[in-house]
């Protein structure tokens, strides 16, 4: 590239072309550099100063790419820039060119300038097939509709610029919106043209016949009736070629015979427009070529950054269409079109529909794989043109009519689409989320249809030129569908059983919470715990912590988590999805009976400071009784200093040491006596068995916690249950062996007076200990020690 620019003749063009090749090598490999080292943060995204010196080029293109990528390391989920190809150099040429054109002479920039324009708009409406048309280039998508309806109201209103408002007034225009319109382009259009919201009417999508979101002609028509009648003027109306949600198209044929009827506008915007560039377009898209106006959007379609929108429009006044801002005398406003004018030479006529037809072609291919799994809607209009794909997780919940199946979703009972809603949403909410992990380059959207409720789409027109989706993406994510088909499924039966189970048992609550996609949301209640408050519960989320630990440490297949309740601030447990057959009733009685022993632990821990204080109380009484009995025993005079050494070396006192111990387990006073006598600690009350937080149930080698044994264990042959058991009955006749001098449980008792081995080694023990008495002088604790 670097000899082809050498050719040209205007060395600024030829310099501009390689800066913006070296930039952009710049920056994408700064972008690499970064990924590759994960590099320490700058400190350049700080505002500082400007400085008094200039800075070159390099130094601004790495401030530009620390601004641009200097907080990967703290959002790794971030969307990261685009790797652009040739063609979006292109176009991002065509932006530098524009402000370089600028500044020729005003002669040489109008007929460039012109020359652009004509050629841009000559070549969009031969792709498009939009003959004689005109066109008007914006950044905002919504922007060339709002100078369709200044046009409009200019065309039907000739006093408008004379009289303003009070022309609108007397006789209020109505403009005509789909119920599937984008969202907020109501009150855009409004907004921008100075209109009152009661100027927008909404049409109904279809009820009873043809797609749900299809435009309901019959009802528009009435619509329009009753505004004339009430002396209102319809101005116009916008139709969809690809609804903003699921793609699908109105009936633009019908709809264009009743504006002609009653001099209304047509509109026509939408995803499918780009099929005018094939050489198939279906009749209800081809029908758009007879409209008054249409939007294009060509920059995602082809995959090229920072294009302007395109609005092709027939109209004969110029003048009108310079007061509508449609057309403009300056040529700034022109040079807009200098990055399409560029770009569209590039690809040319072929790599233009080449690409198009590239994601009409995954969309099929996507299409025909869903066709072949099972509890996989698909809502797609035109099985053979649609460029568009929404699917959804679906399967008929227990106990539900099949008879009810066939009828439309709109005539079903309000109970039993919520339920259907429910039981799916979240699921498929989890199930798109997890698919967008898996495939990144398939550009899939997880939406919220009013009818359908959560739906996955794939809708390659306007994120495969940009992403690169290949065929084989469209393969790996219809795998993918197939493997988290068993996981939803499983899920699904298991979400009533469990809660049932929650339900019937004491000490546990079911949560509905629609947002959870696993089998389901429990809450222990403790005893202290206020059902009627919905604040936060510290003793509760510290019993949830407890339980959640415990769960984890299973190692089970099943995740669990903790968080608030949906409409409260309560913690409770969230179990996950689960792979597998699962146990409902082991994996209930595990999170009660697990819980109830945090409870009644914490509660003990809670009783142990005050018990431990009252046996300290105790203990300082009796010593200090003990105290004054030894006082009056010995007499005072063995308490003077001098005396008492000379008293007690005459006559020692011959009395016993006596101590306490606190038994912590059974929070009482003991003597000491038996400790010192024996030098082992005394027999007291022993702790009871602490009961196991599971339930005990014998589980196959390999078997993790909560897996049915009976149902999905066929790996297990009948050949290792047999060897199996007889390991066991092998390895219980070796242990018995290894013992042969232990008594049998049944075995006869040795007659009274027979001295057993260790009642001998027993008996010398204590005699040894009787005849070194200084060993026992040096056990004995001193009474002072004790306080």
């Amino acid at each position: 590239m670097d000899a082809s620019l050498e050719k040209i003749a205007d060395p600024t063009l030829a310099e501009m072309g390689k800066n913006l090749k070296e930039a952009m090598k710049m920056l994408e490999d700064s972008q690499r550099r970064t990924e590759e080292e994960n590099g320490k943060k700058s400190s350049g995204d700080i505002p500082g100063p400007l400085q008094g010196s200039g800075q070159d080029m390099v130094s601004l293109l790495q401030l530009v790419q620390n601004l641009m990528h200097g907080d990967e390391d703290e959002e790794p989920q971030s969307a990261r820039i685009q790797n652009i190809g040739e063609q979006g150099h292109i176009a991002l040429l065509g932006h530098s060119l524009g402000a370089y054109i600028s500044t020729l002479d005003k002669e040489k920039l109008r007929k460039l300038t012109t020359r652009i324009l004509s050629d841009t708009t000559l070549w969009l409406c031969r792709i498009f097939r939009y003959e004689n048309g005109c066109a008007y280039f914006h950044e905002e998508e919504r922007e060339g509709l709002a100078k369709i309806c200044r046009l409009a109201i200019h065309s039907r209103y000739e006093d408008f610029v004379v009289d303003g408002f009070n022309v609108l007034y007397n006789k209020k225009p109505v403009i005509y919106l789909s119920a599937a319109a984008r969202p907020g382009l109501g009150q855009y259009l409004c907004n921008q043209l100075g209109l009152p919201f009661p100027c927008l009417c909404r049409v109904p999508c279809n009820t009873m016949f043809g797609s749900q979101h299809q435009m309901d002609v019959a009802f528009l028509e009435k619509l329009i009736k009753d505004d004339i009648e009430r002396g209102k003027l319809p101005l116009l109306l916008v139709a969809n070629a690809g609804t903003a949600a699921v793609g699908h198209t109105d009936k633009i044929g019908r709809l264009k015979e009743l504006c002609e009827q009653y001099g209304i506008w047509l509109h026509v915007e939408g995803v499918n427009l780009a099929t005018l560039a094939l050489g198939y377009v279906s009749s209800s898209v081809l029908a758009a070529t007879k409209c008054d106006s249409m939007t294009l959007t060509p920059g995602p379609w082809l995959g090229l950054p920072a294009v302007p929108a395109v609005t092709l429009y027939k109209h004969d006044d110029p003048a009108l269409t310079l007061v509508a801002g449609l057309t403009s005398n300056k040529p700034a406003d022109k040079l807009r079109a200098l990055p399409l004018w560029l770009s569209l030479q590039y690809l040319g006529l072929d790599g233009i529909v080449e690409r198009i037809k590239h994601a009409c072609q995954l969309s099929q291919r996507l299409q025909e794989s869903l066709k072949k799994v099972n509890h996989i809607k698909i809502l797609v209009e035109d099985e053979l043109s649609s460029p568009v794909v929404v699917f959804r997780f679906f399967q008929e919940l227990p106990g539900s009519d099949p008879v009810a199946k066939a009828v439309s979703v709109p005539n079903m009972a309000p109970s039993a689409v919520g339920r259907e809603r429910h039981c799916c949403d979240a699921l498929n909410r989890w199930l798109g989320e997890q698919l967008k992990q898996l495939v990144p380059t398939s550009g899939l959207t997880v939406m919220d249809l009013e009818v359908e409720g959560v739906c996955i789409r794939f809708s390659p027109l306007m994120t495969a030129a940009v992403l690169g989706t290949r065929g084989e993406d469209v393969d790996q994510l219809a795998a993918g569908i197939q493997s988290k088909l068993p996981v939803l499924t499983c899920t699904l039966q298991l979400r009533e059983e469990f809660k049932q189970e929650v339900t019937a048992t004491a000490g546990l609550l079911h949560v509905d919470d629609p947002n959870w996609p696993g089998i389901g949301v429990v809450r222990y209640e403790h005893a202290n715990d206020d059902k009627s408050s919905l604040k936060l519960d510290p003793e509760g989320e510290k019993i949830h912590a407890g339980l959640l630990k415990k769960l984890n440490e299973l190692e089970s297949d099943l995740t669990f988590k903790m968080g608030p309740e949906y409409k409260s601030m309560k913690s409770c447990i969230y179990v996950g999805m689960a792979s597998d057959d699962v146990d409902i009733s082991e994996l209930v009685e595990t999170i009660a009976v697990t819980a109830r022993e945090i409870e009644e632990n914490s509660r003990l821990l809670e009783n142990m400071t005050e018990v431990v204080r009252k046996g300290i109380q105790e203990a300082q009484v009796q010593l200090q009784k003990a105290n004054e009995e030894r006082l009056l025993e010995e007499g005072v005079l063995r308490q003077i200093p001098v005396v008492g050494s000379v008293l007690n070396w005459f006559s020692p006192v011959q009395a016993s040491q006596k101590g306490r111990t606190f038994n912590l387990t059974a929070g009482s006073l003991e003597s000491t006596e038996h400790t010192y006598v024996y030098k082992v600690q005394g027999t007291g009350v022993t702790p009871p068995q602490t009961p196991s937080g599971t339930r005990t149930k014998q589980r196959l080698p390999g078997q993790k916690p909560f897996r049915r044994s009976l149902r999905g264990s066929d790996a297990l042959s009948e050949t290792s249950s047999v060897s199996h058991s007889e390991d066991l009955e092998k390895a219980e006749q070796l242990s018995g062996a290894a013992e042969p001098d232990a008594p049998e449980p049944g075995g006869p008792e040795p007659p009274p007076g027979t001295r057993t081995p260790q009642d001998a080694e027993q008996t010398g023990a204590l005699r040894s200990g009787a005849q070194r008495p200084e060993d026992d002088r040096l056990q004995v604790e001193e009474p002072e020690s004790l306080r």
